[in-house]
């Protein structure tokens, strides 16, 4: 049998179902959290209560965990255009967990509907009055991108771009060779073209409309490309990850060279770096400028306890693994690298929580400092529970291990 018609393991059906029962069990008791949290909202009294049920918890925890599967899904779909383009054995190599991780990109729209429901909870700028509008000349101009109907408006435009730029590529894509002996069609590389195009200018505004404009008043022209690198290595290092440790170890070893594995090692230590250049830019600047309206949104996320998941995020983020990603050995060792990755994909829903939370949280008595509620993990495996068990479920059809290459036909790109 060869590698790319390997049967899933015995294991993954019952993966695929736990995943899915933990995904049920958690996003279901968010759902509950928040709707005890709006009957609660009444009562002028409630002390733990009204902070252990919370309807305005909810979606900022619901937004959190949709940005990072969400991150999982655009990463794999870029990650899989960016080898249509490209060429190179690296991409052979992680081909069915990409293509299985694009496949969910129709998922990821469903799970966006219920943020429509807590707009007025998380943006500011869906709660401005008249007054607050004519006593302020920035908010007047703001409000001529920052209004419900064409945020909606954009919000389709992005979802429909990702999905039918997915299930094209997807499609186009089905019965294609399992080698990289083999020829691609052109017509892959000419579609792939115009896809990160579009990817690149719809994750920039949706990055703008869905988590810069939760301080409406704050503003980086940096932030778009950063967050599409910060998915970019999410989907390589997921990948990455999951496919050390759902292949068979023996059949790995057969398929997978350690010139692939160096390659997926340097891919990610690139995406690391690119990363790490781009926060760093961003907060130079706007540090050195010190301006009041720019560096209020780092005094949010350096105060309070934030800074502590500040400094998390440097040492795990970028240096750590910028350190093991410049040994070979690690490189050279599935498991290590896969370590490495989980490691990756673990600090980069850090980083989106201290991205997203300080600015999201009520400010009726100042910043608020670092605490977890318990939604913000439950979110996690609800979402991310459901995702997984789709994802599981889209691979089993895929081969997950692409055809062996003849000695004679080896060739690297």
């Amino acid at each position: 049998m060869s590698a790319a018609e390997l049967p899933p393991k015995p294991e993954w059906d019952r993966a695929q179902r736990t995943a899915l029962g933990v995904g049920v069990i958690g996003l279901g008791l968010c759902v509950l959290g928040g709707l005890i949290g709006q009957a609660m909202e009444g009562e002028s009294e409630g002390g733990f209560l009204r902070w252990l049920f919370d309807r305005g918890q909810f979606f900022r925890s619901y937004l959190v965990a949709y940005l990072f599967v969400l991150g999982i899904g655009l990463g794999s779909w870029v990650i899989l255009m960016v080898h249509h383009l490209t060429g190179g054995e690296w991409g052979w190599a992680l081909r069915g967990v990409l293509r299985a991780g694009t496949r969910t990109i129709p998922l990821l729209v469903l799970l966006f509907l219920p943020l429509l429901l807590g707009l007025r909870d998380l943006y500011p700028w869906m709660r401005w009055t008249q007054e607050d509008i004519q006593e302020s000349q920035a908010l007047q101009f703001k409000t001529l991108y920052l209004n419900a109907p064409f945020f909606l408006g954009r919000a389709f435009v992005y979802l429909a771009a990702w999905v039918g730029f997915s299930v094209v590529l997807l499609r186009w894509s089905t019965g294609l060779p399992h080698s990289p002996a083999e020829p691609e069609p052109r017509r892959l590389r000419m579609l792939s073209s115009p896809g990160l195009l579009a990817y690149g200018l719809t994750i920039t505004f949706a990055s703008i409309d869905w988590v810069m404009s939760l301080e409406p008043l704050w503003y980086s022209t940096i932030y778009g490309p950063l967050f599409a690198t910060g998915q970019a290595l999410t989907g390589m290092a997921f990948a990455i990850a999951a496919l050390v440790w759902l292949a068979p170890a023996a059949e790995f070893e057969a398929v997978i060279s350690r010139k692939q594995l160096r390659d997926l090692g340097n891919l990610m230590l690139a995406f690391v770096l690119l990363w790490a250049y781009m926060s760093f830019a961003q907060f130079l600047l706007i540090w050195s400028g010190n301006l009041p309206e720019e560096i209020i949104w780092y005094k949010r996320r350096l105060q309070g306890g934030w800074q502590l998941l500040g400094v998390l995020l440097i040492l795990l983020h970028f240096v750590l693994p910028f350190l093991m990603l410049l040994s070979r050995d690690v490189k050279h060792n599935p498991r290590t690298l896969a370590t490495v990755a989980a490691l990756l994909l673990g600090i980069h829903l850090v980083d989106l929580y201290w991205v997203v939370v300080p600015g999201a949280l009520p400010r009726q008595e100042g910043d608020a400092p670092l605490q977890l509620h318990w939604m913000d993990p439950a979110a996690i495996l609800g979402l991310g529970g459901i995702w997984l068990a789709f994802f599981l479920r889209e691979l089993r059809p895929l081969p997950l291990l692409p055809e062996p290459v003849p000695a004679e036909e080896n060739h690297h790109g």
